[in-house]
């Protein structure tokens, strides 16, 4: 989901320091939302093991280039389901900012337009979430439907912001749009995985509730909204 440098520059920056703003802008509201039924010391535990999966999703995982970008498999909503949004929102800020210094600084310039890539589908599973996903029922036991659902709106997401990135960019030219074609057919892949992904995740949650129920997941993966 990289946009790489290059594809956006000059002047055209200013947007992408413009979203990056409100993203930055509206992860302090989750913050400040989960801060309100978590400790501090909770929070910032989820938001380290967000961060750290998100420097493995990006650096081990298997990831290849297709067309206009990367192909990564960012469990996005692994995340929002088993440590909330706000410690979900920093950990892929922080782990593409860790990514980037230490292991690819060509990409640092990069950072305001890869992090809202990340971030506002992210916020769209938040939304989506408070919408069809009943108060009273916690995440361990949603349906393999609603998480596809959450997967589909989060990676659809990034595969919109790529594309929007290289049209605003580089134009509508048929090489470019035959390249972001390439990157959205490929990105289905990952939205057939990580469904499954999450409810492996929310499985191994409802059977270990004794050791994930303690304050280092989100406190909806095991009880109905406060």
């Amino acid at each position: 989901m990289h946009i790489e440098p290059g594809v956006v520059d000059g002047a055209k920056m200013v947007l992408a320091y413009g979203t990056g703003a409100a993203a930055a802008g509206y992860s302090l509201k989750l913050i400040n939302d989960d801060l309100k039924t978590h400790s501090v010391v909770s929070f910032a535990l989820r938001s380290v093991i967000a961060a750290i999966g998100v420097f493995i999703f990006f650096e081990i995982f298997p990831h290849f280039a297709v067309g206009i970008s990367e192909v990564h498999i960012i469990l996005g909503t692994t995340l929002f389901l088993l440590l909330g949004s706000g410690p979900a929102a920093l950990g892929l800020a922080g782990g593409l900012a860790i990514q980037g210094l230490f292991f690819a600084p060509s990409d640092v310039p990069m950072y305001f337009i890869n992090v809202s890539t990340l971030l506002f589908p992210l916020f769209a599973v938040d939304a989506l979430a408070k919408r069809v996903i009943p108060q009273t029922t916690a995440y361990v036991d949603l349906r393999y439907m609603d998480v596809l659902k959450m997967s589909a709106v989060y990676q659809g997401g990034v595969v919109a912001w790529v594309a929007f990135w290289a049209i605003y960019g580089q134009g509508v030219g048929a090489d470019n749009l035959s390249a972001v074609t390439s990157f959205g057919v490929a990105y289905l892949l990952v939205i057939l995985i990580e469904p499954l992904a999450d409810l492996a995740a929310l499985a191994g949650a409802k059977g270990l509730r004794a050791m994930t129920d303690r304050g280092i997941f989100t406190h909806r993966l095991h009880n109905a909204a406060t």
